[in-house]
C-alpha cells in the first residue's frame, strides 16, 4: 500500500465456558484506515468505540479478521461484550 504498513487484526471468541458472545465493543481511539474495512466486521461508531461483527453473535471458537492500513498501529482492546 505505497509504503504504509498493513496490519492484520484477529478477534476470537475464546470463552472457556463455550459461550456465544455478542455486542462486542472495542476501545479503538481515533481508528482509521486507508483500506476500506467491511463495516459488518468492524465499524467505528465514535471516538474510542468500535463495533465488531455488527453486534451479532460470535460463536465459540469463531474468529473475525480484517486488515487495516495506517502508519499508526492501534492498540485495540475489548471494552464491552455480552456473554449469551
Amino acid at each position: 500500500m505505497g509504503g504504509i504498513p498493513v496490519h492484520t487484526v484477529l478477534i476470537a471468541n475464546t470463552c472457556v465456558n463455550g459461550c456465544v458472545i455478542s455486542n462486542i465493543h472495542v476501545a479503538c481511539g481515533k481508528f482509521s484506515s486507508v483500506l476500506l474495512i467491511d463495516p459488518t466486521k468492524f465499524k467505528r461508531l465514535e471516538y474510542n468505540d468500535c463495533l465488531v461483527n455488527g453486534g451479532r453473535p460470535l460463536a465459540n471458537g469463531a474468529v473475525i479478521s480484517f486488515k487495516y492500513v495506517n502508519s499508526f498501529r492501534y492498540d485495540l482492546s475489548v471494552s464491552k461484550v455480552v456473554c449469551d
